[in-house]
């Protein structure tokens, strides 16, 4: 059954078409993604399938009762407190459900009531804990704790909270509330790894229906079962992951292309025949043929060659305007030649990185690296030896000194210990995360011009392979998007002859293409890369290495290979420490095994710590079972009825704190 349908919906702006002919259905558990280029109206459609904006035409149907979530990319949630009575007042039926609880107690003694009181006691109390009014607060927990906040964070005020924080707090109450429906427009801005995944977990294991916008192409892959791509006036619908519709697009356009060339190339010669015997002995079939053809054209022109083929000619006719019944020879051969492909090219980033002559063979070296400020140590580093053509991914949780790091080897921060050492014969580009090369206060034109001293129209024909065409190029820098910021930082660093690359989050705000063609570039670049990302497919597709910041140990990781295999090695660690765990907790058969040693006082003090919240949370689970079972069928005197309730509720108390240092601890 379908949660969501949606029948030839259109959206324009007085004149400006946004989008045209977009119909689909939503049923519950699709992972729906829509993807398409920057200004396709991705984010104006999600506006409107939640009832923020009217479609000029075409329809939205919800189903009855439908609850939808939406989270939007802009910071502007209706949210009031601190971050934790926030979620926590997704669940105020709870509250109120356990004044009712309290109530019933509080009748039981009275013998005239009591047996009625406690029937309705054990009903309530055995749906209260069905339900989970027993375990909200460990959920809360989980999803804040999953979303990147700290226990410390519960207790910030709403108010003083950045832009991405109110965002992640947002997005962790729209979680727990548990719609039917999640619009998720860029849910993944503003959460670094470790969050991420978290939500690729979260949304694998949930039973509800999501719609998502992303530029993130490897969380598309993991929480997308559908891909729904936009174009100027049309949509395609591909199944599978984003993976998957990479290669049904290929195929799709592909066979479209060969159909087109085929058949064109069939018009052509007809039209061939047609001009050798138009005045000729075969006239009469020559001039028939051109009556067909003329018509062919049209519908070809207007509905495409796909459809024009698929359908007969009865049928075809309805959905043209034929304005001549027969072409002159000349006309339908220009015509024919003007015929255009099927397989939609839409404006692309032009990018090409300027490479000087190749440095010397060692490009980065640090011995006894330690990174921070004067007042705060971030981490400390391994002795690195970065080589020309390595391409090093630096990772890590937000906060955790990666742009500290890049200034460091830059030399803009002073190292708290150590040295940095750079290899002879460099030139270095440097892709700052906030643009900070960019002048607020000029043009875009200007800052093109003040990098090269070209004429105005050389460096408006430059900024055209940027995408910045007509007056684009007039905008001022504090006046452009995101993306428009990235990709004149980008047109900027492709005028510098570089062999030595640093690229402090070179995708941010860039639409898929344009990710997709600076991969490609940056894969066939010659010289070295040192890249600061939280786009793990960009970072599978060129490092050769990952240096990942631990921030509990404050220390660099480094990993030679690429992420998926990180992410294996660490699903094959998780579940080898699994069964050491559940080993240990099976029954000892025997005592000649030995367990391995810890690597350190403090880890194995930290492991007897988790051991024993594990065994302590295990008795509570047990002992939290047995008195349900108790209170399920509730015994005759109201007194025990009472005291159960309320050891129940001391029990669940207990075991919410033993699970938080658990989950402290891991």
């Amino acid at each position: 059954m379908s949660l969501l349908t949606v029948s030839s919906l259109a959206k324009s702006y007085g004149p400006t078409d946004i989008f045209s002919g977009v119909s689909f259905s939503v049923v519950k558990g699709a992972r729906m993604a829509i993807v398409g280029p920057n200004g396709i109206g991705k984010t104006t459609l999600m506006r409107i399938l939640v009832g923020v904006d009217e479609p000029t035409s075409g329809a939205v149907s919800r189903t009855r009762g439908v609850r939808i979530g939406y989270l939007s990319q802009e910071a502007d949630f209706q949210m009031t407190g601190t971050i934790w009575t926030a979620c926590e007042s997704v669940f105020d039926h709870f509250k109120a459900e356990q004044e009712e609880l309290h109530r019933l107690e509080g009748l039981m003694s009275d013998p005239a009531q009591a047996e009625e009181v406690m029937e309705r006691y054990g009903k309530l109390q055995e749906e209260f804990e069905r339900r989970g009014g027993y375990t909200y607060t460990t959920k809360i927990r989980q999803v804040l704790t999953g979303l990147g906040f700290s226990e410390e964070d519960y207790q910030l005020d709403l108010d003083h909270l950045s832009g991405g924080q109110r965002t992640r707090g947002f997005l962790a109450r729209l979680l727990l509330e548990d719609p039917d429906l999640l619009l998720l427009d860029e849910p993944t801005n503003h959460l670094d790894i470790a969050a991420v995944e978290w939500l690729e977990g979260y949304l694998s294991q949930w039973e509800g229906a999501a719609i998502i916008i992303s530029h993130d192409r490897f969380f598309l892959d993991k929480a997308s079962n559908v891909i729904l791509e936009m174009f100027p006036g049309a949509t395609e619908t591909y199944r599978g992951n984003y993976s998957a519709y990479l290669k049904q697009r290929a195929e799709r356009m592909a066979r479209r292309q060969e159909v087109f060339d085929s058949e064109k190339e069939k018009l052509q010669k007809e039209m061939e025949y047609i001009r050798k015997n138009v005045a000729g002995q075969n006239v009469l079939q020559a001039k028939g043929k051109l009556k067909r053809l003329s018509r062919i054209i049209q519908a070809i022109e207007q509905i495409g060659m796909e459809a024009a083929l698929k359908q007969k000619w009865s049928e075809t006719a309805g959905e043209i305007s034929v304005t001549t019944s027969i072409l002159s020879v000349e006309e339908a051969g220009r015509r024919i030649n003007a015929l255009q492909s099927p397989v939609r090219q839409l404006p692309n980033l032009h990018l090409r990185l300027a490479q000087a002559a190749r440095s010397g063979d060692m490009v980065i070296r640090t011995e006894n690296l330690k990174v921070g400020f004067s007042d705060k140590f971030l981490f400390s580093s391994p002795n690195i030896d970065l080589r020309r053509g390595d391409c090093a991914a630096l990772i890590g949780p937000n906060g955790a000194g990666k742009s500290t790091f890049l200034k460091t080897i830059l030399g803009q921060i002073p190292p708290l210990a150590g040295e940095v050492t750079l290899g002879e014969s460099l030139h270095i580009g440097y892709f700052a995360q906030a643009h900070e090369s960019l002048d607020p206060k000029k043009s875009v034109i200007d800052e093109i011009i003040g990098v090269t001293n070209w004429l105005p129209q050389k460096a408006r024909e430059y900024l055209g392979k940027y995408l910045f065409s007509g007056d684009d190029a007039f905008k001022m820098v504090s006046m452009l998007s995101g993306g428009e910021r990235g990709r004149l930082a980008l047109a900027k660093l492709a005028l510098q002859d570089t062999n030595l690359l640093l690229l402090d989050e070179p995708t941010n705000h860039l639409d898929i293409p344009s990710q997709e063609i600076l991969e490609a570039v940056l894969d066939d670049y010659q010289g070295t890369i040192l890249l600061v990302t939280h786009d793990r497919y960009l970072v599978d597709a060129i490092a050769t290495q990952i240096w990942e910041i631990d921030t509990d140990e404050s220390h660099l990781v480094i990993f030679k290979g690429i992420y998926s295999q990180l992410k294996e090695e660490r699903e094959k660690d998780l579940a080898r420490r699994a069964a050491v765990q559940a080993e240990r907790e099976a029954p000892v058969v025997t005592d000649t095994r030995k367990a391995k040693p810890a690597n350190s006082k403090e880890e194995r003090k930290k492991n007897a710590q988790k051991q024993e919240l594990e065994n302590k949370i295990s008795k509570l689970e047990i002992e939290l079972g047995e008195i349900s079972d108790k209170l399920a069928n509730p015994p005759r005197d109201a007194a025990e009825v009472i005291r159960l309730a309320k050891e129940y509720d001391r029990v669940q108390k207990e075991m919410d704190v033993k699970l938080a240092e658990w989950e402290a601890l891991q």
